[in-house]
C-alpha cells in the first residue's frame, strides 16, 4: 500500500504555543499556498483523502478532494490537555522533564501519551490496510506522521512509539511524505 502523507499548512498561532489537539486556524493564504504547491506536485488525485477532523487538516483536504474526504478522528493530533494553547515556555520545566524521562507513558498535561497515540494510529492503519486498497492520500500533522512511517513497516506497537517520539520533529508544514510498500521514501517539502 502507497501512503501519501501531507502535513497541513501552518496554524495561524502565535511562535513557541503548544497546540496538539486545539483546533486552531490556518490563514487562507497559508492555506492557499499550500494547496497550490501540492498541485505543483503532481499528487496522484485518484486515492482516496482521508483527514484529521481539526480545521487545520480538514480546510486543506477539502480543497484537495472536495466533498470526498474522509474524515477519521484516530489522525488527530497529540492532546496535550493543561499545556494545550499555553507556551512551551510556559510549561513548568519538571513537567517537560518527566515526560522526556518516560516518552511512552508520561501525560503531558495529563491528557494522551504516546502509546495512547500510537494504538489509536495503529488501529487507523489496519483499518485501512483491511480495505485493501492500493493507497490513500492522507492529511494530518507531524506527529501522526511520525507515528504512521515508524508503524508502515512493520514495527511493533511500543518500538513504533518510541521511535516516533524520539524522531527530531522536521517534517515541514505543507511536506510530503511517502510511503510505499512498508518502507519509508524520502520527504517532499512544498
Amino acid at each position: 500500500m502507497t501512503l501519501v502523507l501531507v502535513r497541513h499548512p501552518q496554524p495561524d498561532v502565535a511562535p513557541g504555543l503548544c497546540y496538539g489537539a486545539s483546533d486552531v486556524p490556518v490563514r487562507d493564504a497559508d492555506l492557499a499556498h499550500v494547496h497550490a504547491a501540492l498541485a505543483a506536485h503532481g499528487l496522484p488525485c485518484d486515492l482516496p483523502v482521508l483527514a484529521s477532523p481539526l480545521q487545520r487538516c480538514a480546510r486543506l483536504a477539502e480543497r484537495l478532494a472536495p466533498g470526498h474526504v474522509r474524515y477519521d478522528a484516530r489522525l488527530a493530533e497529540m492532546d496535550f490537555g493543561a499545556w494545550e494553547l499555553r507556551a512551551w515556555s510556559a510549561i513548568p520545566r519538571a513537567e517537560v522533564d518527566a515526560w522526556a524521562a518516560d516518552l511512552l507513558h508520561y501525560r503531558p498535561g495529563g491528557a494522551d501519551n504516546v502509546l495512547d497515540v500510537a494504538r489509536r494510529v495503529q488501529a487507523f492503519l489496519a483499518d485501512l490496510r483491511a480495505q485493501a486498497l492500493p493507497g490513500a492520500l492522507v492529511v494530518c500533522h507531524a506527529g501522526t506522521i511520525r507515528l504512521l512511517t515508524a508503524l508502515h513497516g512493520g514495527t511493533p506497537l511500543e518500538q513504533a512509539a518510541l521511535r516516533a517520539a524520539q524522531t527530531p520533529h522536521r517534517i515541514g508544514y505543507g511536506e510530503v511524505v511517502m510511503l510505499e510498500n512498508g518502507q519509508p521514501g524520502h520527504p517532499n517539502a512544498v
